[in-house]
């Protein structure tokens, strides 16, 4: 079976605020793991009105605390925003206080834009350009014998995992030459998921944390008791999208009757492009669309994302989704 896990942006509904999302979050990570989900990631993104994740190591420290066995992480840490060491010392922390339940997933893009990112970093000289150095560097520092005068402590010998993310050709080629697993943001950026995959897995050169490529894709999944209500939970995601790409960032909106055929073409159209990897339905629509997915590209792993405004119902759609799991067929043997 293909395990599946859990993306969450900690994401404020209209209304709402910071303080009920990350309740939520910490509920949600307990339910997923009862219901079998193998790792719960949060994502890093800043100055935005309806995610709440943006000190992530520090709810990662949240959800950690208050589950058992689900493996925590973040999905990802935007590494040109910080110092190596300063993440090396956090995930250090996080992994001396839940020893084998922590992972690093790390990114090169800013997670926000350019004014927030110069406030992040006061100067932007730390670019996207230094990611592959400060990857090596943050890996010497949770090593066991670390080449740097300055150690991480904690930090040095937690060998946390670390993984790279990304939406593009530079992502797969990095994770390949490092030997570390590789997640693509098909759940919002599919755009050069095959070839970016076909890349990594052609590519990849064993190393001292992975033997052979790990690829996990990111998947949309709204799932209800009729294909109609999860058409409708599903506009949530795409008012807030479509309010991202023409600049005015949101929080969650509430589900809103009809929104596709309130838009033109050209905003459909990027829906239909953006969100492509995606299962919307009841759960015999889900599973046919889940099961097609995973035959097609044949992951070793799904990252599976609800952007649901209604917590219950983001609850009930994990659990569809999970249940779904024993139900699908293996993804036929890739072909080496």
């Amino acid at each position: 079976m293909t395990p599946f896990s859990i993306l969450d942006l900690s994401p404020i509904a209209l209304g709402s605020d910071a303080a009920a999302s990350l309740r939520n979050t910490l509920d949600l990570a307990q339910h997923g793991e009862r219901w079998g989900y193998q790792r719960y990631w949060l994502a890093e993104h800043h100055g935005m009105p309806g995610i709440a994740s943006a000190a992530t190591s520090v709810v990662m420290a949240h959800v950690a605390a208050g589950t058992k066995t689900i493996r925590v992480g973040a999905g990802g840490i935007m590494l040109p925003n910080h110092s190596p060491l300063v993440i090396a010392e956090q995930f250090g922390t996080l992994e001396a206080l839940h020893p084998g339940r922590i992972d690093l997933g790390l990114g090169r893009a800013p997670g926000s834009d350019q004014t927030t990112a110069r406030a992040l970093r006061r100067s932007l000289a730390s670019d996207a350009d230094e990611f592959p150095q400060d990857v090596l560097e943050l890996q010497d520092y949770l090593s066991d014998a670390p080449r740097q005068q300055v150690l991480a402590v904690p930090g040095k010998g937690a060998k946390v995992p670390l993984w790279i993310l990304g939406s593009s050709l530079f992502g797969a080629q990095l994770a390949a030459h490092l030997g570390l697993p590789y997640a693509f943001a098909s759940h919002f950026a599919p755009a050069q998921m095959m070839q970016a995959v076909a890349l990594y897995r052609a590519n990849f050169k064993p190393s001292a944390q992975l033997d052979k490529p790990y690829v996990m894709l990111g998947f949309n999944v709204f799932a209800a008791d009729t294909d109609e209500e999860a058409q409708l939970l599903a506009t949530s995601m795409q008012q807030a999208f479509v309010n991202l790409r023409t600049g005015r960032p949101s929080q969650l909106p509430p589900p809103l009757a009809n929104y596709r055929q309130s838009l033109g073409p050209q905003e459909n159209a990027m829906l239909d492009s953006v969100l492509s990897c995606s299962a919307i339905g009841s759960p015999q629509t889900v599973k046919k669309q889940l099961q097609g997915f995973i035959d097609s590209t044949q992951p070793d792993e799904l990252m599976i994302t609800s952007q649901i405004f209604e917590h219950s119902k983001r609850l009930h759609s994990y659990q569809i989704t999970a249940g779904l799991r024993e139900r699908l067929e293996p993804a036929q043997m890739r072909t080496p």
